[in-house]
């Protein structure tokens, strides 16, 4: 029978063995997930910040949930783009690659203010930090009133300080331009919406009351 002593230190070694498997495991997700990034980022970025003002959209720090299943979408063609479906064929991206390079993307975080350099970073990791800050255009509109429309009518779904919960996507840090395009598609019925039936929640809000929403989504982009 082992000893109290050696029973201890035969389950810390044993914890600190299955920690540190786990952490190159992790770290074989993150590259795998980083080099099947390197296809996205052409039209996305490097950092998945998106590009050509908002023509493509930012996908970094968006919800884990929400990039597989639109990438599935993409797949299936449920979700018609015609840029995507050869990136998302199975021979392309099977699932396995989809939750890789999604769990890689949830985990990039873009700060929203200018970097503070300390003085000893050379030229080109000033030029990635620079690279990684998203700052959205403020969108005109009345935020007081989009911010009141959006606890009431988008933050069940989308979180209060829209970031997003599980399968429903960050808004906000993203691209107001897009937003607006993903808006006028739902309402034409382009793209499926998560609600049951035809009529959901934007079908309910006029033009300027979107435009209120895109404003205070704008407004709130900053962390505190």
């Amino acid at each position: 029978m082992l000893l109290p002593f050696f029973r201890s230190s035969l389950l810390i070694a044993l914890l600190a063995i299955g920690q540190s498997a786990w952490a190159v495991d992790l770290d074989q997700e993150q590259a795998k997930g980083k080099d099947i990034n390197g296809t996205c980022a052409a039209c996305h970025g490097e950092f998945g910040q998106g590009g050509k003002k908002g023509e493509y959209p930012r996908i970094a720090g968006q919800q884990v949930k929400h990039i597989e299943n639109q990438l599935k979408n993409f797949r299936a063609r449920t979700r018609v783009n015609i840029p995507m479906f050869p990136y998302t064929q199975e021979r392309e991206l099977s699932d396995a690659d989809i939750k890789e390079v999604a769990a890689y993307l949830a985990g990039i975080e873009l700060p929203t203010k200018m970097p503070e350099f300390k003085g000893h970073e050379d030229a080109l990791t000033r030029l990635q930090m620079v690279d990684k800050v998203m700052i959205i255009p403020r969108a005109e509109g009345d935020v007081d009133k989009g911010g009141a429309l959006y606890q009431k009518q988008c933050a069940s779904c989308h979180g209060k300080t829209g970031k997003g919960r599980g399968m429903f996507p960050m808004l906000v840090g993203q691209y107001t331009s897009y937003l607006q395009r993903q808006v006028d598609l739902f309402l034409k019925g382009d793209r499926p919406h998560d609600e049951d039936g035809v009529v959901g929640v934007l079908n309910q809000l006029n033009p300027q009351a979107v435009q209120d929403i895109l404003a205070y989504l704008t407004a709130i982009q900053e962390k505190e």
